[in-house]
């Protein structure tokens, strides 16, 4: 198996993020956008790849497009969740209900 660095891409036919090593699909993270906000539901690292980066390679090339396309982020996906809890130069993207009820 390689050590080499995993190139992340857009798939955007399947709408997500898909990480490549050595030609190989390592992991995916799965998305949905609306004009304000970028949702992260769910991501994958297939098993011969857990415990090498690829989940971080995901989140961040994930956060990074969202922040330069100007979106919040939500995410229900406990590792992009738990990633970004972890990362306090990502924490301005998480969505943030905006309501005013006081009841």
């Amino acid at each position: 198996m390689s050590s080499a660095t995993p190139t992340v891409r857009d798939n955007r036919d399947a709408s997500r993020f898909e990480a490549w090593v050595d030609g190989e699909r390592a992991g995916f993270a799965d998305y949905m956008r609306t004009a304000d906000l970028a949702v992260y539901p769910h991501t994958e690292v297939s098993g011969a790849y857990k415990g090498r980066g690829i989940g971080s390679a995901l989140a961040r090339a994930a956060l990074d497009d969202a922040r330069e396309r100007g979106l919040r982020v939500l995410a229900p996906c406990p590792f992009i969740s738990g990633w970004l809890a972890r990362h306090p130069e990502y924490h301005d993207l998480a969505y943030r209900a905006d309501s005013s009820v006081t009841d």
